[in-house]
């Protein structure tokens, strides 16, 4: 016989089949009603409870759904076994939320590498572009090209031939959601280990490893990569970024990039080399170099890799990668059925952005502007320092410049003194892929793509303090 302490209050605001059902499943969890009991039958439970049969038939329903019941055809239901969880122990207590961070000092000046500015973001002609496909254009909310749509594919061909020399078909184009993304997916199809620059991009190295391929580091010389160490390293695939090399600002020159054709061509099939063509738009006082894909050709054995974060914005996500002939069957067998990464309106805004020559305009107003940024920059560097005490370099491209310190104080006194004045920054050391560092101390790495114009001016002797704290502090020591 199954005696019920059940209470309902039909004033509580709460159903009573909801009540009945928390009721009869704690006492299922505490063991007053036992595993393998018979519940009363939905009439009689109604009638003592002064409540409908639907009330009584809800809950047995509930119960049921979870497990603290099982019903029995022309036997009713019977109480299930419940496994009570374990008692909770003060090690296994919820833990305590920690304290709010403190407040980060406020920025004055970035000098971040990665900084764009998004004044410069075409706003108009990308929202009617974007507004056109969306009421012209529904099918776009459809699912799209594993590789990424064939017109915005086409457009990057054109382009990147025209203007990088890239010799590829739209078919061996990939458009992805970032470079780190478009590296993972090209990652398990490339032989290794991996060779990559030291300094150089941490990221790179991360993805590839994150996709088990070791990676060896190689030193980086006036002309890029050193070829006798990527010969000695045994390595299959080397990353590099010839035309502005990440973060020393080095171009590597033709005889170099020759070298490294060979090297790869001595063992066709067998070895790759992934080009990071990350930020070449931005040339200001010579013309470029042909990229190493076009160099190599379609059936090379080059990766071409570049991105739309500098051009356009960050939050775009739109990057391509070129893959040679040979690696395209891989791919499909690969990757066939995975879906798009990139929105397919993003995608053919930028295609008509380009097609329709806005791209290319885009781009002659950013050198313009960033040009302007780079001069400030280095007119308010050499005003603050004597030319005996700083040396920069990586002036002709891209959207960051070295400043080498001649007599520096230690670097980490260097990101103290920077932060207490505001100043967000980056060392080279802090590009050292093997975890030392010492030999690439007291070089500051100034990126002024989201450096406020008129901030320019002030932001040389704000970095002179910086050098003369960190030296004071570091004396203290």
């Amino acid at each position: 016989m199954v005696h019920l302490t059940t209470a309902l209050d039909a004033a509580s605001g709460v159903p009573l089949y909801e009540q009945l059902y928390r009721s009869l499943a704690a006492e299922m969890r505490t063991g007053a009603i036992s595993a393998g009991t018979r519940m009363p039958g939905k009439r009689r439970l109604a009638a003592e409870l002064s409540v409908s049969v639907n009330t009584v038939d809800a809950a047995y329903q509930m119960l049921a759904a979870e497990g603290y019941l099982e019903a029995r055809e022309r036997s009713g239901f019977y109480v299930q076994e419940y496994l009570a969880l374990p008692e909770r122990t003060e090690s296994a207590a919820l833990p305590q939320p920690e304290a709010a961070p403190a407040p980060e000092r406020p920025v004055r000046y970035d000098l971040s590498t990665r900084g764009v500015d998004p004044e410069l973001f075409p706003f108009r002609t990308w929202a009617r572009l974007q507004k056109e496909l969306l009421y012209s254009s529904p099918e776009l909310l459809t699912h799209g090209d594993a590789q990424g749509d064939l017109s915005l594919r086409q457009a990057l061909a054109e382009y990147l031939e025209e203007y990088r020399g890239v010799r590829c078909g739209p078919h061996q184009l990939v458009v992805g959601a970032g470079l780190e993304y478009l590296l993972g997916l090209l990652a398990p199809l490339l032989p290794g280990p991996a060779a990559v620059e030291n300094p150089g991009y941490p990221r790179a190295r991360q993805v590839l490893e994150n996709n088990g391929i070791s990676c060896c580091c190689l030193p980086v010389d006036e002309d890029g990569l050193s070829i006798r160490a990527l010969s000695e390293s045994g390595a299959a695939v080397c990353y590099v970024t010839p035309s502005h090399q990440f973060p020393t600002g080095v171009t590597m020159p033709a005889g170099r990039r020759a070298e490294l054709l060979h090297w790869a061509a001595r063992r066709p099939g067998q070895r790759y080399i992934i080009e990071d063509d990350y930020d070449s738009e931005f040339r200001f006082d010579t013309r470029p170099l042909p990229s190493l894909q076009g160099m190599a050709g379609a059936d090379g054995p080059v990766v071409y890799l570049s991105t739309c974060s500098r051009s356009l914005a960050p939050s775009i996500r739109i990057a391509y990668m070129v893959l040679p002939e040979q690696l395209l069957p891989a791919w499909h067998a690969k990757y066939a059925l995975y879906s798009g990464t990139v929105s397919r309106f993003e995608q053919q805004t930028l295609a008509r952005f380009i097609t329709g020559g806005y791209f290319t305009r885009h781009l002659a107003r950013e050198r313009v502007a960033y040009k302007a940024r780079r001069d400030a920059l280095t007119k308010a560097l050499r005003e603050a320092f004597a030319p005996e005490e700083l040396h920069l370099t990586g002036l002709h491209t891209g959207l960051h410049l070295l400043a080498e310190l001649r007599d520096p104080p230690p670097d980490d006194a260097l990101r103290a003194a920077a932060e207490a004045e505001g100043v967000r920054l980056s060392l080279l050391s802090d590009y050292d892929l093997t975890g030392g560092g010492a030999a690439l101390g007291g070089t500051l790495v100034l990126g002024y793509g989201s450096l406020a114009d008129e901030s320019c001016a002030s932001v040389g002797e704000t970095l002179k303090r910086v050098c003369t704290a960190a030296w004071e502090s570091s004396v203290r020591v």
